[in-house]
């Protein structure tokens, strides 16, 4: 059958795997001039050899050489056919014999394209044995390293058990995340640490380096919030990064003295993050649940689900490799800078840079992914233009308190006649009274258990909220003789008293506990930077700035209306916007 035929390989004839594009123009004179010389010849149903001795003769070549370009062109009929050959050794070809050469293939499918990953010199050893049990010519080791040189990093990781690390690789990813195309539609957090080292603000020593948790909006690529922070990445993390991401930023700009535009606020509709556990936490999801975000997981071991906060962090990244005490991104780049000797910037300097280029540059420069900045994008978005309507101003929220609340970590607990008692603090105030031993509403014999926050940075008080009067109460330490405190300064002395020997802990030994830590700190920070990384982190937790209260003093926190219960009609605890220019 004719569908069966095939061209076979001929002395002399090799298929033109050339593009036409790279073939030289003197190649190309040779080959026209070859095709003027048999052009005659071409058309002729038979020609005699006296015939192709006469041509030739007639252009001054020899009888067998136009018999081989007749052949040559008869097989492709293609002038490109002619193209002279290019002398020495073809690419792709074996040297080796056919048995060799099946050997090597062999033991690089079942041997070393397999998860157990044998080093290049097994595989060199498994060619010689299998080659002498068949009685071949064993082939040199170079030229298997050759042969294992010539595979495509592609089947190497798939082959070696890297699968998923292969389709991250190289499969396409899509140019744009699904039903990102309005703001607020998708927001992605993530958290990196910041290349570089600060110092403290004391000594101005270093200290190392601090957290990033970035949230960025995937349709206009805008920088929707953040929390940067010595602690690592944690459920509060995310609270500060998410409230400050729905929370106006006004305050938060003259906080750290930006004279800058960052109009951005308002509810996400769907949350896009990592598997880490400060995102698997059930009170995360809850707490999204509440405002009606959708939160969505990126599957395992697929990083290219978060290529837009991930080139966000990149873009980040080396914009601080830029600053004084900076690590860069691996120690090659870093080759001989001392990034301790070179550091100089405090957290608070740090921020203040960071809010600058985020507000200042990041958002009002060209982005090549959508064509625009990413602050006109989202001006677009929310005002629209000729060709797309915006979705108006998100609404603001009117009690800033409220939203992070909502997303800090909460416990149930009952109320007894002493208060409430968090890992074995008691908190108390009058707010409880009404709770004391109350009974839960769908089954008597069973006392209620209600809902408490805690901001871990400073847990001197609890958050309560009250069914009935649908608001957050502060609830402070029972003991009032209690500094403030974090809770890793907290754990801390616990586990001081613990190593002591101490079986029964109270509050008396923990107070003392935390003052003696807090006075070695004071007295070693000068000498040594994790006890200066301990003392500014204690610094920056007294602080108590949150996206909710971005004041350096602290005012009398009055009582929170809760969104949990409102949410169903937005305008009792939003604001319209107000005028706008």
């Amino acid at each position: 059958m004719i569908a069966d035929m095939r061209s076979i390989d001929q002395d002399g004839i090799a298929l033109c795997s050339e593009d036409l594009a790279e073939i030289a123009d003197a190649d190309w004179r040779i080959a026209e001039e070859r095709f003027a010389a048999i052009k005659p010849l071409i058309h002729m149903p038979q020609h005699s050899r006296q015939e192709v001795e006469q041509r030739a003769n007639e252009v001054g070549i020899n009888t067998a050489t136009l018999y081989r370009w007749l052949k040559r062109y008869k097989a492709y009929g293609d002038v490109s056919a002619l193209i002279p050959f290019k002398r020495g050794w073809k690419s792709g070809k074996h040297r080796l014999p056919a048995f060799a050469d099946k050997v090597i293939s062999e033991v690089i499918t079942d041997y070393y394209l397999t998860p157990q990953r044998p080093k290049v010199q097994k595989v060199i050893i498994e060619v010689q044995r299998r080659c002498q049990q068949r009685l071949i010519e064993v082939p040199s080791p170079s030229t298997i390293r050759n042969r294992l040189g010539k595979l495509s990093e592609r089947e190497i990781l798939r082959g070696r058990g890297f699968r998923e690390r292969a389709i991250n690789k190289f499969q396409p990813a899509p140019g744009s995340f699904p039903n990102a195309n309005f703001p607020l539609a998708v927001v992605q957090i993530d958290h990196t640490p910041a290349d570089i080292i600060l110092v403290d603000d004391i000594f101005r020593k270093p200290i190392g380096r601090p957290w990033i948790t970035l949230a960025i909006d995937v349709c206009t690529r805008i920088v929707t919030g953040y929390y940067l922070s010595f602690d690592p990445p944690s459920e509060t993390s995310v609270a500060m990064c998410v409230s400050h991401s729905m929370l106006p930023k006004e305050d938060w700009l003259a906080l750290h003295k930006v004279d800058a535009d960052w109009p951005v606020w308002g509810i996400p509709q769907k949350i896009f993050v990592d598997n880490g556990p400060d995102f698997r936490s059930n009170n995360f999801e809850r707490s999204c649940l509440t405002y009606g975000i959708t939160l969505e997981f990126r599957p395992v071991k697929t990083p290219r689900y978060g290529g837009h906060i991930e080139r966000m962090l990149g873009t980040l990244l080396r914009e601080i490799h830029d600053l004084p005490g900076t690590t860069f991104s691996s120690l090659k780049e870093r080759s001989d800078y001392d990034s301790e000797k070179h550091a100089a910037l405090t957290k608070s300097e740090f921020e203040e840079w960071l809010v600058t280029l985020i507000c200042k540059v990041y958002h009002q420069r060209m982005h090549s992914g959508i064509g625009m900045s990413p602050l006109r994008k989202w001006e677009v978005g929310i005002f629209g233009n000729g060709d797309l309507h915006g979705i108006g101003i998100p609404p603001r929220p009117q009690d800033r308190l409220t939203v992070l609340l909502d997303f800090l970590p909460a416990f149930r607990r009952t109320v007894q006649t002493f208060g409430v008692t968090i890992d074995d603090i008691s908190y108390y105030a009058d707010a409880l009274r009404p709770w004391i031993n109350a009974s839960a509403p769908d089954n008597p014999a069973k006392k209620r258990e209600l809902v408490f926050r805690r901001d871990p940075r400073d847990i001197s008080a609890i958050w309560f909220f009250d069914p009935d009067l649908k608001h957050y109460s502060k609830i402070p330490f029972a003991d009032q003789s209690m500094p403030s405190m974090s809770i890793w300064e907290y754990k801390q002395a616990r586990e001081k008293l613990k190593r002591e020997g101490v079986k029964s802990v109270n509050q008396h030994q923990i107070l003392l506990a935390i003052t003696e830590l807090r006075s070695k700190v004071d007295a070693a920070q000068e000498k040594t930077k994790k006890a200066r990384r301990q003392a500014q982190r204690r610094k920056e937790h007294e602080k108590n700035i949150s996206p909710a209260t971005p004041v350096l003093a602290v005012a009398p926190v009055q009582n929170a209306t809760n969104s949990m219960t409102t949410l169903s009609d937005l305008g009792d605890d939003f604001n319209p916007f107000g005028d706008v220019e």
